[in-house]
């Protein structure tokens, strides 16, 4: 089952739209604008974090940066797997020195049963590389 643990989150940030639904907590964010954060819609996109509330548009997103979080899974992921972003926000493996064109932002310690299910991963979306 994933957990969580410690995490380091970036303060002042605000939801540039509407993510109270569920299935838009622990999924993948990028910046829009100054301070404002929405969903990943591109395997190209550069995670700033991972979502760990429900914010309404323009309200507090809290946003883990570095740490042990829960990832909303596009895929099955297994341990050790690399992750990125899917076109859905989702954590994706990708294989370094092969997708070139990603951002990785972190690692599976835990794997997820299914597609969409959650998975714990460490995560450092501070110092994020393409996967060259």
């Amino acid at each position: 089952m994933a957990f969580e643990g410690p995490q380091i989150c970036i303060p002042g940030l605000v939801a540039g739209a509407d993510y109270s639904a569920a299935a838009n907590q622990f999924k993948l964010v990028k910046l829009s604008a100054a301070k404002t954060v929405v969903l990943c819609t591109a395997v190209t996109d550069k995670p700033i974090g991972v979502l760990q509330n429900r914010p309404l548009s323009g309200a507090a997103a809290v946003v883990c940066a570095v740490g042990v979080t829960k990832v909303r899974a596009g895929a099955d992921l297994g341990y050790g797997d690399l992750l990125g972003t899917d076109t859905s926000a989702q954590a994706v493996a990708y294989v370094a020195g092969t997708d070139t064109t990603k951002y990785l932002i972190g690692q599976v310690i835990e794997d997820n049963a299914a597609s969409g299910g959650y998975a714990t991963a460490v995560v450092n979306c501070a110092s994020i590389h393409r996967g060259s």
